[in-house]
């Protein structure tokens, strides 16, 4: 094993003039090849010191931007829901190419096929997933009204998704 390297004067200059620049300790320990004990221990021979005060401060807002982000995107979500949904009784418009000149049919439909509806519904499904999983992930322990409120949009969700599942008389 190497003998470790000596704290030279330099190295002092360095820190006291990376510290000035508000650099962490951490950036410090890398910019200088040491680790950031050593970093540590010159900088309280220096008289400084790497307030974290700051950087809890800088941690909690970054969590509370991410939580008001992803309250956003769960709402952004159940939107897209909405609409998905809003789609099964829309009337559909088809695009085709096809046979020997590769000829474009465009035809619309007053509903899309049983396919696209359950296409559609798996979508709509997806998407209020993601929005609980979202909610669930930011929820309060106490709060049980909004998981309610969102399991019971996913349930409804689910029945239908099963009513379109299930074969008419009509075989559609």
């Amino acid at each position: 094993m190497a003998a470790p390297r000596p704290v030279t004067q330099a190295d002092y200059d360095q820190v006291r003039a990376l510290h000035a620049e508000r650099l962490s300790r951490n950036a410090i320990a890398k910019q200088l090849g040491r680790s950031g004990k050593t970093i540590s221990e010159i900088a309280k021979k220096l008289g400084l010191s790497f307030d974290r005060e700051k950087t809890k401060v800088a941690t909690a807002a970054r969590v509370a931007d991410a939580k008001d982000r992803r309250a956003a995107l769960a709402l952004a979500l159940l939107g897209d829901a909405e609409k998905l949904r809003g789609q099964l009784w829309e009337e559909a418009h088809y695009v085709d190419h096809g046979g020997k000149e590769y000829d474009r049919v465009d035809w619309t439909l007053p509903q899309p096929t049983f396919a696209d509806k359950l296409k559609i519904m798996q979508a709509t499904g997806i998407a209020v997933d993601r929005a609980v999983k979202l909610d669930q992930y930011d929820a309060d322990p106490g709060i049980d009204a909004a998981k309610s409120m969102l399991g019971a949009l996913a349930a409804g969700l689910g029945a239908a998704y099963d009513q379109l599942t299930q074969p008419t008389a009509n075989g559609d």
